[in-house]
């Protein structure tokens, strides 16, 4: 038996004697009934935890560690949906506040701001909270207090396609990121918790999305405490995050649910972790089945090693139908596999948390609890989103100060893809904003006294693609009416009668909280009939956009097929030959199984070239050409069939194709053009840099980012946002993708020379940099040192400046090229001067050796202080900033 083993097997001793909840006396305590210690809030936490466990059969036990917990109403238990996203406001559960993709957060490098915006969110959570719990007390999907964010896994490759959720490349940045945000959702009364935070994916989880329920990551030692942890001891030991979710992929032999190195001796012995582990979904079962880790042989095996390691809570996958029986559990305590209490201490954990929320006591007595139903998505709120929407733009060129505008143009041609797309706004993960503000409609608004022209010109990966019009679809091939015979079932299947039938116009359907056009909740399927007319002939491309399965037909042939449930909705459209007055037989078949999504038929016509698009820019005295990506095209294992994609993630940082041509056309004309870039991950915009006079990094700016771009062209404020990660200018520049050392990755230990760096960004105004000192010239391995510098807006309008401290130990083995250990976001009118400190100690002044052994060591130490990296290329300016150095004298290993 291992030492780990052992150690269960001595704590299950202990609770079952200390805590008495064996089998056998829950059947007989059951009879008593519901538990009045279970509802009296003047009673010890683990008391009342610890009656509610005693009263509770095995069976029951097994059901309430599924992340859809029903309900017990002889112990007074009301049902618990623990899964909710949260991760850049209110998720999944209809209107909320907006704010940017937690990237684009990222780029404010403003922590206040930060936990300001947690704050709101978890006010929302507590909103549609209040709207939507039971009489019982009872809670439904995506409308509980258990939020399943940050994501602060590192965004290590720019090919990932959820690095949009994370907070960038940089651990210290991560860390600070993560902090205010588990701080801004957990809340700050000593009893109660606000809303749970849920720091995820432990560990080492950053793609590719392909082989994440199968992948085994190999990491070294120093490359985990280095830069894969940092952040989630952060999370846990500082902001006392009180849920940590485990990932999919296995860590150096075990899978992350069951990996007794990150839960047992990280999380839980050095970090002193209280709270509980919920599986990211499907994780409990990629951990024994063929197509997962394959590390169990069965169920009861893979379960009971993942409660043993530490998990608490399965979430199913009910996108890969991978729910556990808890008969699974059951069978596992009865065979002797899984001893009941280690069963019984995950339970402690989670009900434990349920108190802290409140959910069995008073509400006089919880402060959250008085948070109203009108407290979701105030204009308040709104306006704290615009703030972070401006806060996060970051100005990448700005050749012969284009920007901001001297005066509003004549004429404004606005073009793009993301120039009029929601998609582009609100990212993944997201709520539904109620009034939205894209850059066509800010734009509009901002310069009223403009002609405004928009045309789409192109779309992310191919042609301009549009609902097909009721005028091209007929329900039978005389044409006798248009449309589509319809058809609804009651069921995912298509079986059985037709619950309702009818002629639909077009497909062109959202479901969600706040939309009813037509009514088609969950667990419903559909299949539309008829005929297709083509008004022209040619080459046209012809699918579909559905947040669940879908299938297409035409004339007879399959043209494209996803049947599966994934979230958000992708969209296939594969080439279809059409002739112009010609009439194909269409057969639609779509099944929604979430509670949100949307069904759209599109198409592409063949004339859709992008002509209009030029000559609406040579028409223009200004350009405004919206482009990048969109969650349609890189996100969380999806089906994209387009070059440069795969799976969700990149295989290419280029500008897609399509646009890059639409881009040089534009160009060509010879009007001032600014490239707005609207994506989640970097982008290597070479001809861009070189060619197009300015560059804005807008990312998925939120419900009010189109308000926010157009008042950064206008120059209604500076801009300061910084890149939190780096823009290579290649993926030749990379190592593979599926290689986690971070040698030669991120800006840490990167020796080529990117496109822009992390750190970098523009203003519209300028900033000095004066007598930067160090507290001390020698510094013990148990002091601090403080650094100071003067900063002086000596630019034409008042801004905002990012400070950031860089720390290089000169020929250290094991340490980076150079690792910020600080930064501040600071507002200067123009000609103001401040003074900016920063204080070094402990793990800012450490490195990590080849054992994984974080280490204070003698040595010089280089420290810049500035605006940005102090790196060069040509046709990028150096931020301005000054260097300093100090000596470390002494050594020190420091606590993992």
């Amino acid at each position: 038996m291992n030492t780990h083993a052992a150690r269960l097997v001595s704590l299950s001793v202990c609770m079952a004697l200390g805590i008495a909840i064996s089998t056998q006396a829950m059947a007989a305590d059951s009879a008593s009934g519901a538990s009045s210690a279970l509802r009296n809030p003047s009673l010890p936490t683990d008391q009342r935890v610890r009656d509610l466990i005693s009263r509770m059969t095995l069976e029951e036990k097994a059901k309430q560690v599924g992340h859809t917990a029903p309900a017990i109403p002889r112990l007074g238990v009301p049902e618990y949906n623990w899964w909710n996203e949260g991760l850049h406001g209110v998720a999944r559960a209809g209107v909320a506040t907006v704010f940017p993709q937690a990237i684009g957060m990222a780029a404010s490098w403003d922590v206040p701001l930060m936990q300001q915006t947690a704050d709101i969110i978890s006010t929302e959570f507590r909103a549609k909270y209040a709207a939507t719990v039971h009489p019982d007390g009872g809670s439904d999907w995506y409308r509980g207090l258990t939020a399943w964010s940050p994501n602060i896994n590192i965004f290590r490759d720019p090919r990932w396609g959820r690095g949009q959720e994370t907070y960038g490349e940089d651990p210290y940045l991560t860390s600070r990121m993560g902090v205010a945000f588990v701080t801004g959702l957990q809340g700050n009364d000593p009893k109660y918790l606000k809303v749970v935070a849920t720091p995820k994916h432990f560990a080492v989880h950053s793609g590719p999305e392909a082989t994440r329920h199968s992948a085994d990551i190999k990491v070294s030692r120093h490359d985990l405490e280095d830069t894969y942890l940092p952040a989630f001891r952060a999370t846990v030991m500082e902001a006392k995050a009180q849920s940590v979710m485990c990932a999919y992929n296995g860590v150096n032999g075990q899978p992350a649910c069951a990996n007794d190195t990150l839960l047992g001796e990280h999380l839980r012995k050095d970090w002193g972790f209280q709270g509980y582990v919920v599986s990211d979904c499907g994780a409990a079962a990629d951990i024994f089945i063929k197509e997962g880790l394959h590390y169990a042989p069965n169920a009861e095996a893979g379960l009971t090693s993942a409660f043993k390691a530490g998990m608490d809570l399965i979430c199913g996958d009910y996108r890969r139908n991978m729910t556990i029986d808890p008969d699974a559990i059951v069978n596992a305590v009865r065979r002797g596999l899984l001893p009941e209490p280690v069963l019984d201490q995950a339970l402690t954990r989670l009900f434990t948390t349920r108190i802290k929320l409140g959910m069995f006591d008073p509400p006089s007595a919880n402060p959250y609890a008085r948070i109203p139903v009108s407290a979701n998505d105030t204009p308040d709120h709104r306006e704290v989103a615009l703030r972070m929407a401006e806060a996060s733009l970051v100005l990448l060129k700005n050749q012969d100060n284009l920007l901001p505008l001297k005066k509003a143009p004549a004429s404004i041609a606005v073009i793009g893809p993301n120039a009029d797309n929601l998609d582009a706004l609100v990212g993944n993960y997201n709520g539904t904003p109620s009034h939205p503000v894209t850059v066509l409609e800010g734009i509009r608004k901002r310069f009223p006294q403009s002609k405004v022209t928009y045309v789409q010109g192109t779309g992310l990966v191919g042609p301009v693609t549009t609902t097909v019009p009721e005028s091209a679809l007929c329900v039978d091939a005389a044409c006798t009416s248009h449309g589509l015979k319809a058809e609804y079932f009651p069921n995912i299947t298509l079986t059985g009668a037709a619950a309702k039938s009818r002629v639909d116009r077009t497909i062109d359907f959202v479901v969600s909280a706040s939309h009813n056009n037509p009514p088609l909740p969950p667990g419903y399927s559909a299949r539309w009939t008829g005929v297709l007319k083509a008004p022209e002939s040619g080459e046209y491309r012809i699918g579909f956009t559905g947040d669940d399965g879908y299938r297409v037909w035409v004339d007879g042939k399959l043209v494209t097929e996803d049947w599966t449930d994934h979230e958000p909705a992708t969209t296939q459209t594969p080439k279809v030959q059409l002739q112009a007055g010609h009439t194909y037989p269409v057969r639609i078949e779509y099944f929604q199984k979430s509670p949100i999504g949307e069904a759209r038929f599109v198409w592409s016509l063949p004339s859709a070239r992008g002509d209009d698009a030029v000559e609406a820019a040579r028409h223009a005295d200004l350009v405004v050409m919206v482009a990048g990506l969109s969650p349609r095209i890189e996100g969380e294992e999806m089906k994209v069939d387009a070059a440069g994609f795969a799976g969700g993630d990149r295989t290419s940082l280029d500008l897609p194709a399509p646009q890059q041509s639409l881009l040089e056309r534009v160009h060509a004309v010879g009007k001032p053009v600014v490239l707005v870039l609207m994506n989640g991950s970097a982008m290597g915009v070479n001809w861009a840099d070189q060619n197009i006079p300015a560059i804005v990094e807008a990312w998925y700016p939120g419900g009010e980012g189109g308000t926010a771009v157009a008042a950064l062209l206008a120059g209604d404020f500076s801009p300061a946002g910084r890149l939190p990660v780096t823009f290579y200018k290649s993926v030749d520049q990379l190592p593979p993708f599926d290689d986690y050392s971070m040698s030669k990755r991120t800006y840490r230990y990167f020796t080529g020379e990117p496109l822009y760096p992390f750190g970098y960004g523009l203003s519209f105004t300028k900033f000095d940099y004066a007598n930067v000192r160090t507290s001390k010239a020698s510094v013990g391995p148990s002091d601090a040192v403080t650094v100071s510098v003067e900063v002086t807006n000596s630019g034409a309008m008042d801004g905002d400046e990012v400070v950031q401290l860089y720390v290089t130990h000169r020929g250290v083995a094991g340490a980076p090229i150079r690792a910020l250990q600080g930064f501040q976001r600071i507002h200067l009118r123009k000609g103001e001067k401040k003074t900016v400190e920063f204080t070094l100690r402990d793990r800012a002044l450490s490195i990590v050796d080849a054992e994984g052994k974080r280490r204070i060591v003698p040595g010089d130490v280089d420290v810049w202080v500035g605006g940005g990296q102090p790196v060069r290329r040509a046709g990028l300016a150096t931020p301005a900033g000054l260097q300093t150095h100090f000596a470390l004298t002494g050594a020190m290993t420091l606590p993992d």
